[in-house]
């Protein structure tokens, strides 16, 4: 018998039967695919690390393992994340093969995993059902936005709970009750509020969240627990979710949150789906955390040798006092600090429509660079439909903003969206307009993002309503570089055209080459 058969069969009989009084849990990021010719990166998600700080926290045996790129000294980067392999629908995987998740997943009672991007779902889905047929008698665990929106799916594939909502105070009760149930056959969490569960004769039981089950006060989150994270790995592969970075130089990187939430409530963005009758409940209302508090996560991280930081905040200088605040406390970090999620332009400007210069000096005094301004489109009437009416056009000068941005040393990114529902082509060539003046005026790059309707966005709720886009939609095609809407005043196949038109005119060749190296290859 082949020694890899030998292993693969060891590693099936290491499966526990029943979970321990001491369980150990896993959590799991997904492999990754992509649409040929789309660039492939780590995952990398806050989500585990919130919820494996939270069981660190209670005492809980955890860890995390990136199936995307694998752990040193078991798994050859050039074999798992350089090399992808084609799936049968013509996608591309990139990660450990299946074996080597059974085996990282047989000495754990509880396997968690997050879905938060829907054209990752496939692959989350797989992974789950591999493990639960493998492991019949393991507690697998999921949540993010995508999983709540699409529970069905999830529990088909063999999920006994799907969180609906922020996780942190509802994980260590699931925990409990796991352990206290653990010699039974089947788990029942049918009496935890924010979760979905199957109850014992089968059916799912939905418990929507309250108030009380999520943190109002972001400094009683746990630590993330970064320090669990592949980060050498991370930093060889070099490739963030956002911003440029040099071919072949480490890049030592992590991800932190200052606040949760949004003061915005566009179209496109779950945040607006996250509201008090929501499943999920109000979580989509904006909170931070206190300056002391984000100290003590910056200086965490350059414990673990971190020396550039990506916020993510979904609204980083929403109220202006306390980004002022926050960016003068920054400035004795000695760490390198970038906003490539998409910093709302909005929120850069004077309230008479003119830079605000005095942000803009605290964001290069705090080297918070590169920074990328959302701006989504060009065109008024888009803007008050899907974008919150958050800006005008023809009252705000962002080339002037722009030009400030540089004058001040800054990279500048700009993010646009093509293609919403009812978006007509007049309407998205002023995007694209608008786009070109902010190259001139002197943007760095030009991203062109084709508007997706993600499950669990209000986008998502009024297209399938309004027939733009079909109930057995296909979630691999939800991509930034595709369209998956129907009956709408430009075709998919168009909006495509135009956006990869509009991203080949506008940016630089060294731009455009830099992500094309990322593109996996099988």
């Amino acid at each position: 018998m082949l020694k890899k058969e030998v292993a693969y069969r060891l590693t099936i009989e290491r499966s526990q039967n029943a979970m321990r009084k001491n369980p150990k849990v896993l959590f799991i990021y997904a492999p990754a695919q992509n649409l040929p010719g789309t660039v492939c990166k780590p995952q990398g998600a806050l989500a585990h690390l919130y919820n494996a700080g939270t069981l660190l926290r209670a005492g809980v045996e955890v860890d995390i393992f990136d199936a995307c790129v694998g752990r040193p000294k078991r798994d050859d980067l050039q074999q798992t994340f350089y090399r992808s392999t084609e799936l049968p629908s013509g996608l591309l995987r990139t990660g450990v093969p299946v074996e080597r998740i059974l085996e990282e997943a047989a000495d754990s009672d509880v396997i968690g995993f997050t879905s938060i991007f829907s054209n990752q779902e496939r692959m989350v889905l797989a992974t789950i059902h591999l493990i639960k047929k493998t492991f019949p008698d393991k507690l697998v665990i999921t949540g993010g936005v995508n999983a709540r929106s699409r529970m069905n799916k999830f529990f088909d594939a063999g999920v006994d709970a799907v969180f609906l909502s922020e996780s942190e105070k509802i994980l260590p009760l699931l925990m409990a009750e796991a352990v206290r149930q653990r010699r039974r056959k089947r788990f029942d969490f049918t009496g935890i509020s924010a979760l979905a569960s199957r109850a014992s004769d089968g059916t799912i039981v939905i418990n929507r969240a309250q108030s009380i089950d999520f943190c109002w006060n972001l400094d009683e989150l746990p630590m993330p627990a970064w320090h669990l994270h592949p980060n050498d790995r991370y930093a060889e592969i070099a490739r963030p979710h956002g911003g440029d970075h040099a071919p072949g130089q480490l890049l030592r990187y992590a991800s932190m949150m200052t606040s949760r939430g949004c003061p915005f409530n566009c179209a496109f963005c779950h945040i607006a789906g996250e509201i008090k009758t929501s499943l999920a409940g109000e979580i989509g209302r904006f909170r931070y955390k206190t300056i002391d508090r984000v100290l003590q996560e910056v200086e965490i991280l350059k414990g673990l040798g971190i020396e550039t930081i990506y916020l993510e905040d979904d609204s980083l200088l929403a109220i202006k006092s306390r980004a002022f605040e926050l960016l003068r406390s920054l400035l004795k970090a000695s760490v390198r600090f970038a906003d490539v999620n998409g910093v709302n332009a909005i929120h850069m400007l004077n309230k008479d429509g003119s830079p605000a210069h005095d942000v803009i000096e605290l964001l290069k005094e705090a080297r918070i660079n590169p920074i990328v301004l959302a701006f989504e489109s060009g065109d008024t009437k888009i803007i008050d439909e899907y974008v919150s009416n958050k800006w005008n056009p023809q009252r705000h000068d962002m080339t002037a903003l722009i030009r400030a941005c540089k004058a001040a040393g800054l990279y500048v990114g700009a993010n646009y969206m093509l293609g919403f529902p009812t978006e007509t082509r007049t309407q998205m060539e002023k995007t694209i307009r608008m786009a070109r003046e902010h190259k001139e005026a002197g943007a760095d790059h030009c991203n062109f993002f084709a508007v997706m309707p993600c499950p669990g966005t209000p986008l998502f709720e009024r297209s399938l309503a309004c027939g733009y886009i079909r109930p057995d939609f296909d979630p691999d095609y939800l991509n930034w570089t595709q369209s998956i809407f129907i009956n709408t005043p430009v075709s998919a196949n168009e909006i495509e055209e135009v956006r990869q038109r509009a991203w080949e005119e506008i940016n630089g060749e060294p731009w455009k080459e830099s992500k094309r190296a990322m593109v996996p290859k099988a």
